[in-house]
């Protein structure tokens, strides 16, 4: 027991009687000799704590959503295509950069089973160190960014934006600690806070006051900092150096297969922009940009509220796979059978939706966001998968599989990024939809899931993607007949009755649509759930019972039990 540390055991063993031993944390530090306090709890109490993160999770992401979306459209019209271009290129380096500073060791915080205080330390201290030298290799290197790109101007965005290096590696370990515990209520609130004081607080007025790129990138530098303040502040930690100690080799192990998994899934995600950015100019990888972000942020929400509770919890049953195979077919089923029809709706209203809150100057990103939104399911299903290989011995699967597909898509990319952004999006969801097989495919080896059991899924999402795609192109069509009503018949009238002259086509051209199609697509997919909730299979049905009272009660017998035990929380032995 290094240094007289509290020790807190995070392995779970279940007794005779089907109970969980589970420690009691009773300090962050201790100053004498191990201390361990067990208690045992059912685990239907690690069922409704996972419940309970991810609905914190959900309710964060939905907030950072609206935040989000909110601030991008303000932005993306003050700041224009070229302004967000080169702060893509600027972000693009940062975050592989980030990588390196983060390294991997702050993760092994959650999937180590037998957690000392000298794992917080040894984590700690080496985020900094490579936080640090990261932050100064890219302040140098910043020229040679440059070049890369040809665009000399990214030279101080990328030595301003290399700060959050440093902020990104010393907030990981207390980030982390609090996933452990499915403290997502303080992680989304924390996230919430430091982005509105970023964006809201910093980046819109300085956008306003002309501060072009750089009101984006001080947003950027703001938040950081802030989360890595905040973050501390809820989960407090030694911050004493230590260099090595017995368990370092365990891990430094899980942090190089981290590292290495997320540098091939940065590579796969990022490498469409590094190209862009090579072979055609910021002016476009402003327009992809957007559009990608736009078509990823509910993305982002999606896997922000479920990923996170769904590895952690996992990592709690790693011995156990036929909890994890009950609990994985239903969140693949609610991905491919109610996820996917929103993401068709998404992709369809794509050109109203960029031309009523965008305006004409990205109007070209349009038919990029309808692509990547049609991508996104496959992106979700991929990100859902993950957590199966690493809560089942096979981490190291999700780099190895991606590999090929990796050069695949620079191939690709590399011959192909000249000819525009439009053919760069649709090599971009062919690779999502290569990782999601690959790595779906993976996981459901290890979980013994044959195809006969992912055909009716399939088969359902087919059908529900199918009635909400006719349902919004219905309310798309209404909303053009609407508009142009308003621009012959009722601009008369009002000329008529008040001799003003109101073009209600410039107004309306892309709200009307935009709302039919949300609105005729929204309401099927909602009278499906709410009306007809057997069309969507038991596994979907049981999820949503885990969050709704009402879709249980209409549900009744369809569900199965096992269904709807979330992230691999199984019913009790």
């Amino acid at each position: 027991m290094p240094d007289g540390g509290l020790r807190t055991r995070q392995t779970e063993t279940a007794d005779s009687h089907g109970l969980i031993t589970t420690p009691v944390r009773l300090n962050h530090f201790a100053t004498t000799g191990p201390i361990e306090f067990c208690v045992k709890t059912h685990s239907s109490d690690i069922n409704k704590q996972s419940v309970s993160a991810v609905k914190w999770s959900a309710l964060g992401s939905i907030a950072q959503y609206g935040l989000s979306l909110g601030a991008q459209i303000v932005l993306a019209r003050i700041l224009g295509p070229e302004n967000y271009g080169l702060f893509a290129i600027g972000t693009i380096v940062l975050t592989f950069s980030s990588f390196f500073s983060n390294f991997g060791f702050a993760w092994g915080l959650i999937q180590i089973q037998d957690l000392v205080e000298a794992d917080i330390r040894f984590v700690f201290t080496w985020q900094l160190i490579t936080g640090a030298l990261v932050a100064i290799g890219l302040y140098l290197l910043a020229p040679v960014v440059a070049g890369y790109f040809n665009e000399p101007r990214v030279i101080p965005i990328v030595r301003w934006l290399s700060l959050a290096c440093v902020f990104s590696a010393i907030t990981a370990p207390a980030g982390n600690l609090l996933r452990r515990n499915l403290d997502f209520r303080w992680i989304n609130i924390i996230q919430i806070i430091s982005y509105s004081i970023g964006y809201l607080g910093v980046g819109i007025p300085f956008a306003y006051q002309g501060g072009g790129v750089w009101a984006l990138v001080a947003a950027w530098i703001t938040q950081s900092f802030t989360m890595m303040v905040m973050t501390f502040i809820r989960y407090p930690h030694s911050i004493k150096p230590l260099f090595w100690y017995s368990g370092a080799k365990a891990m430094s192990g899980v942090g190089v297969t981290v590292f290495v998994t997320n540098l091939c899934n940065w590579l796969l995600i990022n490498i469409d922009r590094i190209l862009l950015g090579r072979f055609l100019d910021s002016h476009a990888v402003g327009l992809y940009t957007v559009s990608y972000n736009l078509a990823n942020t509910p993305n982002n929400l999606l896997i922000g509220a479920f990923q996170p509770a769904f590895l952690t919890a996992g990592a709690r049953l790693q011995s156990e796979p036929e909890r994890l195979r009950r609990a994985y077919l239903p969140v693949i089923a609610t991905v491919w059978i109610l996820i996917a029809p929103l993401f068709v709706l998404f992709a369809m209203i794509a050109e109203h939706l960029v031309g009523f809150l965008y305006g004409a100057a990205w109007k070209s990103s349009a038919t990029v966001l309808a692509i990547l939104a049609l991508s996104m399911p496959a992106y979700i299903t991929w990100a859902m998968s993950t957590p199966i290989l690493w809560n089942t011995g096979r981490k190291h699967y999700e780099s190895l599989l991606q590999l090929p597909i990796l050069a695949i898509a620079g191939y690709a990319f590399y011959s192909f990024a000249n000819k525009g952004i439009v053919i760069v999006a649709l090599i971009a969801g062919g690779v999502l939809f290569l990782r999601a097989a690959a790595i779906t495919t993976a996981a459901c080896r290890r979980l013994s899931i044959s195809v006969l059991d992912l055909l009716p899924l399939a088969g359902r999402g087919i059908v529900m993607m199918s009635i909400a795609a006719a349902g919004t192109f219905s309310g798309i069509k209404l909303g053009v007949a609407a508009s142009v009503y308003a621009d012959t018949q009722l601009s008369l009238i009002i000329y008529a009755l008040t001799g003003i002259n109101i073009n209600f086509m410039a107004i309306a051209a892309h709200l009307l649509p935009l709302l039919g199609g949300v609105f005729i697509g929204g309401i099927i997919l909602l009278a499906i759930v709410f009306i007809f909730p057997r069309l969507l299979g038991r596994e979907v049905v049981g999820m949503l019972g885990r969050f709704s009272g009402r879709l249980s009660r209409a549900a009744g017998d369809h569900a199965e039990p096992e269904s709807s035990k979330l992230v691999a929380l199984a019913e009790n032995d």
